[in-house]
């Protein structure tokens, strides 16, 4: 049976990956404007404000609207981990960094809506982001022989409600090299089980990104080593995480489900609530923060941190 651990505002609930201890969550509010004559339909009004320490021009922010479409809007609805290089696509908002070549995170929002079309991913094929710079950005010839696969961030099967959507899924920037047994198999199975809580929750919002943790070596000391692929030296994470948000149709306040997987083959007979663990153990491993911004939207949370 999992355990439920009911958090408050700016509490700990666990040790990071790392082994460190938690500590509470410090953190500044600061405003962030957004462009409301731009859409009629009031969705950027629930943007809850993200904590920005120690900017004090952060109430200047505007965030990075491009193109966005309702679906990629609402997706805003529990702010951003952190605030570098978003832009929206049809399906999905992503932060991406250039030093590695692939997003930071990626967020998208399932419902029963979302996953229901007749969008087909025969149609579609890897593409580079030409919104990126050329030197930052991965090819598929980086790929090509490396041994890794080209793992989804945001899932193609999830945006099946329109070939547009499930189109920009295929954008490389939506891409980092994943072990090939774990995107075909656990990862997979973690992919169709966030599609399924769509039939028990009314709102489903997944964010997903790489990790590069570090590994005591030899000397005792702790390295974070990490290959990279291809001339535009493509990052490959040492693991993948996913926070789940599932938002409950009672409005009795949201689920948090947070889960790490290595970049490696894993039994895809494990049961998934193996590799749930604290969300502290992410925000310290990834340098991002999901508590304080779900907090502005509820005030009952409930995470599950373990079977």
């Amino acid at each position: 049976m999992q355990r439920l651990v009911y958090l408050v505002v700016g509490g700990g609930v666990g040790a990071s990956l790392t082994g460190l201890t938690t500590a509470r969550h410090r953190q500044t509010d600061t405003g962030l404007t957004t462009d409301r004559h731009r859409q009629t339909d009031g969705l950027l009004s629930h943007v809850p404000v993200i904590p920005v320490p120690s900017v004090e021009a952060a109430a200047d922010l505007t965030v990075y609207q491009g193109s966005a479409s309702p679906g990629s809007r609402a997706v805003m609805k529990y702010g951003f981990p952190s605030l570098a290089n978003i832009k929206s696509r049809e399906s999905y908002i992503t932060s991406y960094d250039p030093r590695t070549r692939t997003a930071s995170w990626v967020i998208e929002q399932l419902n029963s809506a979302s996953l229901t079309g007749t969008s087909d991913r025969k149609f579609c094929d890897f593409k580079e982001d030409d919104s990126i710079h050329v030197y930052h950005r991965a090819t598929n010839a980086d790929y090509k022989g490396s041994g890794f696969d080209r793992g989804h961030l945001a899932a193609a099967a999830n945006h099946k409600w329109s070939q547009k959507a499930m189109d920009d899924t295929f954008y490389l920037s939506n891409v980092s090299p994943q072990n090939p047994h774990l995107n075909q198999n656990a990862w997979n199975n973690l992919e169709k089980l966030c599609r399924s809580l769509t039939k028990h929750y009314l709102n489903v919002y997944i964010c997903t990104g790489p990790l590069y943790l570090p590994r005591a070596e030899a000397d005792g000391k702790l390295y974070v080593r990490y290959q990279v692929l291809g001339r535009n030296h493509v990052a490959v994470p040492t693991h993948f995480f996913k926070v789940v948000i599932l938002e409950r149709a009672d409005a009795r306040g949201v689920e948090l489900r947070s889960y790490v997987f290595p970049n490696a083959p894993v039994d895809e007979k494990l049961p998934l609530e193996c590799f749930l663990v604290p969300i502290e153990s992410i925000e310290r491993a990834s340098g991002l923060l999901f508590i304080p911004n779900i907090m502005k939207t509820t005030n009952n949370l409930k995470t599950i941190t373990a079977k």
